[in-house]
């Protein structure tokens, strides 16, 4: 879990920039009650501690009382949510998955269209001519670098854009080796990065992401023939090739191999912005970042990172949120984008990626600091949100790891994952 940092000094300021938002009391210490009450299920429960220290500050400086529930980890959000609709007592704020506000979106979702930020992100999702999902923060993934390590052997200055093809990229491991890096590469074997990071690209890549997935799931795709599947194994296969790990990959360690790229003892790691959480934890160098996943290819995804908006508030429209409840709420909403500490509360408590164009994102750490450059510059391939809710776990854990481990061939993996979305439940949208 992120470390908490709210400082007094910030405390102070947030306070004093939100009483704006609500009445003043006599004192001048606290905003009066306003005697409305919010709810807010966090369905990201890494930011849990900070999201209860803002919204006692926000509730001192506004009146407004903000209840911040943590998901349970033991079921789905989305059973969670169904839970409280049941018992007509739904969040006034519900984060949760993008495939989670389009299931949710008719029934439930406020339309947030006219809302303020709304012409400051791209990410936001509509349904049915309704804007109903309220972008969190972005994520993406490629292959983490660590450009000091890779500067020490070569001498020069890491230009991630001269490595965009698998052919330079295999000349730079070279080079590495050569240097006596021994191995260049870590790989994340736990099933969660295999089966819902990497192999999901093989569906974001490619021309009609929608139709390929339908097409799997009809049992008409030739996927051992298709030139993206075959692009991206040719990437894997390098990967496994110059892995540290090589030979008993799947037991690799993810703080190990976190630790080694941080440290510098090997150069890239597959991965996203999210596991700047576990590498700042160690004496890491300086120049890090990521980068697209270098392959051999013409459609342009080598210059992108894979990614999008990473988790969605919606605000509920039912009859068991008053008028007064859903106007604090989108209060809240326009607060964390217009207001500096509401700024502040997503990229420095948080170190969230913002989805929005007006938030300063300096302040981010170096792997959030590559994201927000590639999504500012228009160059994510967008998540695709509708994979099976097994994909992960069967993909992931059973064909993947042991491919990783080479026990199974290339058209082994692609023979079990065309036989796993025979029986695969589509997910409706």
């Amino acid at each position: 879990m992120k470390k908490k940092i709210v400082s007094l000094v910030m405390v102070a300021a947030m306070a004093m920039s939100m009483v704006a938002c609500g009445s003043s009391s006599d004192s001048g210490d606290s905003a009066a009650s306003t005697g409305v009450s919010i709810t807010v299920l966090n369905s990201k429960t890494e930011i849990q501690t900070q999201f209860e220290d803002m919204a006692e500050e926000y509730e001192k400086a506004t009146g407004v009382h903000v209840e911040v529930y943590n998901a349970d980890t033991d079921t789905t959000v989305a059973s969670q949510v169904a839970t409280k609709y049941a018992s007509n007592d739904p969040y006034t704020l519900t984060m949760v998955d993008a495939k989670d506000i389009y299931s949710l979106a008719d029934d439930y979702a406020y339309d947030l269209s006219n809302e303020d930020w709304a012409s400051h992100t791209t990410l936001g999702i509509d349904v049915n001519g309704k804007l109903a999902g309220f972008p969190v923060c972005v994520e993406a993934r490629g292959i983490l670098y660590n450009a000091d390590a890779i500067k020490e052997i070569t001498g020069e200055d890491f230009d991630p854009a001269s490595v965009a093809t698998l052919d330079d990229f295999k000349a730079l491991l070279d080079k590495l080796v050569a240097g006596g890096m021994e191995a260049p590469v870590g790989i994340l074997s736990e099933y969660w990065s295999l089966g819902a990071h990497w192999f999901p690209m093989v569906y974001e890549e490619q021309e009609d992401p929608d139709a390929f997935v339908n097409s799997l799931l009809a049992g008409e795709a030739d996927l051992a023939g298709n030139e993206k599947y075959n692009e991206l194994m040719d990437t894997f296969e390098t990967l496994v090739a110059y892995n540290y790990a090589k030979g008993s990959a799947s037991n690799a360690d993810r703080e190990e191999t976190s630790m080694m790229l941080a440290e510098g003892d090997i150069a890239f790691m597959f991965g996203g912005n999210w596991d700047w959480s576990v590498i700042n934890q160690y004496d890491y160098t300086e120049n890090m970042g990521i980068m697209p996943v270098p392959q051999n290819t013409e459609d342009g995804t080598n210059e992108m990172l894979v990614g999008g908006g990473s988790k969605y508030f919606f605000v509920d429209s039912s009859d068991a949120t008053s008028e007064e409840e859903r106007q604090a709420a989108l209060d809240f909403l326009n607060w964390l984008v217009s207001d500096p500490e509401g700024n502040a509360f997503l990229t420095e408590q948080c170190a969230l990626v913002p989805a929005f164009d007006n938030i300063d994102a300096s302040a981010l750490d170096p792997l959030s600091l590559s994201v927000k450059s590639y999504a500012d510059a228009g160059k994510l391939v967008p998540n695709y949100n509708y994979l099976p809710d097994d994909h992960m776990t069967v993909v992931g854990q059973e064909i993947m790891q042991k491919y990783l481990d080479e026990a199974m061939t290339r058209d082994e993996v692609a023979t079990s994952v065309v036989d796993y979305f025979k029986s695969a439940t589509p997910i409706a949208h």
